[in-house]
């Protein structure tokens, strides 16, 4: 593989998963990473600032 394309390359990583869920990060080439949750059907997709919201909330929610 070329840099060029390797530097192109999306790297992922999964967070958590269970047999219905998911999470998992995606690190993009220009150095966001986006997160995304995988609720059966449904897709939520989040930048990292949102995904730091998303789980303050489920922290109130647990408690």
């Amino acid at each position: 593989m070329t840099k060029e394309k390797e530097s192109l390359e999306v790297k992922t990583e999964v967070i958590a998963e269970t047999n219905r869920y998911m999470a998992w990060r995606a690190d993009e080439p220009d150095g966001e990473s986006t997160y995304h949750l995988e609720l059966n059907s449904a897709t939520v997709h989040f930048f990292a600032e949102e995904w730091d919201e998303f789980l303050a909330l489920v922290q109130t929610l647990i408690k």
